[in-house]
């Protein structure tokens, strides 16, 4: 009974030597295995259509190139100044946004294709694109900093679409900023003029009151006799001229009485009694005259000139080829362990 277990395991290694060798007698389909499938995996390293990647970075661009779209603004102006971050937040959103893509798709990458890849589904060829070209943030550690990557058989195209779409991107952003910023401008004429509207329609309410005023005083005037102001000696003349508003007014006398009444209804325009009139008539004339040339104008800057990829990204020749030779082993040794457990001897 203390033998039996020896025997089982004695019986256990001649099996394993037995199964090993029974491999080792199929190392020819081993090889052939391998080599079918490892030329197989070279066949298609050197068939397959070789993919380039081009890559165009972007990042936040300079004062100076934002600096148009502040004048006139600042200060007591009541318009906000444009910082740098605003106008980049704003190509950022372009960048990034479903209606430049679908603009990319319809105007560039459905030209580019023949035309029978044209008249397919829609939403298919859009998904191609999708996977075609990418956009990301370059780093975590920079977050200012996207790039854009378009991933094709054709080097000089991907090169040619990634510079595309960051300039679409741009186009579309200094659009929508020189837009708001005009609407703003144009937001502070509007109240500019309403101010100028309310200050003349005031003056003349405030030149009727006053024509009334001086009528009434003119009937107190005539009704006591005084023609012309009171003749008084000494220091009051001066306190009492300067005090004659109000219900003193009368004692003008009604020859200065009547002559202020006829001026008054016979003045052409109250606009030289309105305050800071012209200081707001100039600021209209300032911010009607005020354009802004885009062409001085940038919402973004290219890190560095766009180059042509010389190397593919894919395939990987040699990791192909690796993998084929190992998978064609791992085959072999699978088949060849398959026809020794199924050989008549065997069994």
């Amino acid at each position: 009974m203390r033998n039996e277990p020896e025997r089982r395991s004695g019986d256990d290694e001649i099996d394993l030597f037995e199964l090993l060798g029974g491999v080792w007698k199929q190392k020819i389909l081993i090889i052939l295995t391998a080599a079918i499938v490892t030329g197989g995996a070279v066949a298609y390293a050197l068939l397959a259509t070789p993919i380039y990647e081009a890559k165009v970075v972007v990042q936040p661009p300079s004062q100076a190139s934002v600096s148009q779209l502040n004048f006139g603004r600042g200060g007591d102006s009541g318009l906000v100044t444009l910082s740098v971050k605003d106008v980049y937040d704003v190509y950022l959103r372009n960048l990034q946004s479903e209606s430049l893509r679908r603009e990319f798709f319809r105007k560039v990458y459905l030209p580019s294709l023949p035309e029978n890849e044209r008249q397919g589904s829609q939403d298919d060829l859009y998904n191609r694109l999708n996977a075609t070209l990418s956009v990301a943030i370059t780093s975590k550690d920079t977050p200012s900093r996207y790039y854009v990557m378009a991933s094709l058989p054709d080097a000089e195209q991907a090169a040619r679409w990634v510079v595309q779409y960051v300039q679409m991107a741009g186009e579309h952003a200094k659009r929508e900023v020189i837009k708001d910023a005009r609407g703003g401008v144009m937001v502070k004429v509007s109240n500019l003029e309403q101010q100028i509207t309310a200050a003349r329609e005031s003056a003349r309410k405030q030149r009727e009151d006053q024509i009334v005023q001086l009528t009434e005083a003119l009937k107190v005037a005539e009704s006591i006799g005084l023609e012309k102001p009171p003749i008084i000696s000494n220091n009051l003349s001066s306190e009492l001229t300067a005090g004659m508003d109000g219900s003193l007014t009368y004692m003008r006398g009604s020859k200065a009485l009547r002559a202020e009444i006829e001026n008054l209804r016979n003045r052409v325009s109250d606009d030289p009694f309105i305050d800071r009139l012209r200081v707001r008539q100039e600021a209209i004339a300032f911010y009607r005259t005020l354009e802004i040339d885009p062409g001085v104008i940038e919402v973004y800057r290219q890190d560095g000139a766009i180059e042509l990829p010389d190397k593919p990204v894919k395939p990987k020749k040699l990791l192909i080829v690796v993998l084929g030779a190992f998978v064609g082993s791992v085959l072999g040794v699978l088949f060849a362990l398959m026809r020794h457990m199924c050989s008549p001897r065997r069994r």
